[in-house]
């Protein structure tokens, strides 16, 4: 699959900064009172009063180690295990809001007198909950779901330049300079909480709200997670900062022959990738399906109404379809949605949605997000180039402007008639 090219140098500080940038992400930043409610919390106890501040990094480190293999996984989308991922990602959001609710519910003291009333010769150890490596592991798991519409993109982007490296040895330096970067943060805000440990160790009167306040905290993301609202608060905060929509996309590079010939022939092209077929239905009731387009460049944006970045670019894919003929020409333009999925709505409130907003091009309801699935969508908006010959072109992630529509379009045409 070709990539487009957006004249973006790839080096590995880039790589390094995008991965500070993502920890700074509008998402992340407002969990930051939750995780040090968290480590503060465990001191509701003489044992966790004295943790000290090795056990507190080893806590961020397993915290960070959960996000990274969530967002590794689920950036595998053409895989069994990244399919299973995005198919079962509003089950693993809501029982990891289940647990989420239940520890917080032990740092308000919930789970306490029932500890009380069990035999004593049966030793559960119920206060390890408020403060262990393998709590801190699947909530950093568990937390980067509610942080896909941030930090996703970005960390899609990175693998995608892994995977366009030369080597794998270059490959995963690029993935490991990343993961350096988000993970650096997290270990300065560990080291200041160990100071903080010291200081609530001198006024304990202050434990004991922090760990309610901390407790609360746990007890509302929980909820969040379970009824699905974390979904909008975290696309509605990545709408507001436009730096957390990347437009960079590479893609990976043509596998090389075993022929003698390889080292001195031109660089060969990768073989196409043939688009996957669809027949779906739009707004108006026009039913759509990939073969009535051959011949003609297609525009395939994936996206939802709670989407801050999908929004900000509607308005342009709007004027693009008008201005290259309405779907009339070389030209297709395709919206696609998932009505019931996660917060989005109905189907009529899709349409309602875009009949308010004056959008008229094709938005294909995709009602059980098969092509969600099938095309590995981890993030949203996300954009498909399928050239004339029916074969994936390209996409690109995040939120774009007219002039990125208008060039990767044009590229797609380039690239099919070469």
């Amino acid at each position: 699959m070709s990539g487009f090219d957006l004249s973006v140098s790839v080096s590995l500080v880039t790589v390094f900064v995008q991965g500070i940038l993502s920890f700074f992400s509008p998402c992340v930043l407002p969990l930051l009172p939750l995780y040090l409610g968290y480590l503060s919390g465990s001191m509701g106890d003489a044992q966790g009063a004295q943790t000290s501040r090795v056990k507190t990094l080893v806590n961020t480190l397993f915290f960070v180690i959960g996000i990274s293999a969530a967002f590794f996984l689920l950036a595998l989308g053409m895989t069994a295990l990244g399919q299973a991922l995005h198919q079962y990602q509003k089950i693993i959001i809501q029982v990891g809001g289940i647990l989420i609710i239940a520890f917080g519910l032990f740092q308000l003291g919930v789970f306490r007198p029932m500890a009380l009333e069990q035999d004593r010769r049966i030793r559960f150890p119920l206060q390890k909950l408020a403060m262990s490596p393998l709590v801190a592991l699947v909530f950093g798991f568990t937390f980067s779901f509610a942080w896909t519409p941030c930090v996703g993109p970005a960390l899609a982007s990175v693998l995608l330049m892994a995977g366009s490296a030369d080597t794998a040895l270059q490959g995963f330096a690029l993935i490991g300079l990343y993961t350096l970067g988000f993970v650096l943060p997290f270990l300065a805000v560990a080291l200041f909480a160990g100071g903080l440990l010291k200081l609530f160790q001198k006024h304990r009167n202050v434990v004991r709200y922090t760990v309610k306040v901390g407790g609360a905290l746990l007890v509302v993301i929980g909820l969040l997670m379970v009824t699905g609202w974390m979904d909008t608060l975290s696309g509605s905060l990545a709408g507001s900062d436009p730096q957390a929509t990347p437009t960079v996309q590479v893609t990976q590079q043509p596998e090389a022959t075993d022929t003698p010939e390889a080292t001195d022939a031109p660089e060969e092209s990768q073989a196409p990738i043939p688009a996957l077929d669809f027949t779906l239905t739009d707004q108006f009731g026009n039913t759509h399906t990939l073969d009535q387009y051959k011949g003609k460049t297609i525009l395939l944006n994936f996206w939802a109404t709670w989407c801050g970045p999908c929004r900000s670019e509607m308005p342009d894919l709007q004027a693009v379809y008008e201005d290259y003929g309405n779907n009339e020409k070389d030209l297709v333009v395709l919206g696609v949605a998932a009505p019931n999925l996660g917060q989005e709505g109905s189907t009529e409130d899709i349409t309602a949605f875009l009949e308010e907003n004056g959008y008229t091009y094709p938005t294909l309801m995709n009602e059980d997000a098969s092509l969600f699935y099938s095309y590995g969508i981890s993030s949203f908006p996300t954009t498909f180039m399928i050239d004339k010959n029916g074969n994936v072109y390209g996409y690109i992630m995040g939120a774009q402007s007219r002039e990125v529509f208008d060039d990767i379009i044009q590229q797609t045409m380039d690239g099919a008639n070469s």
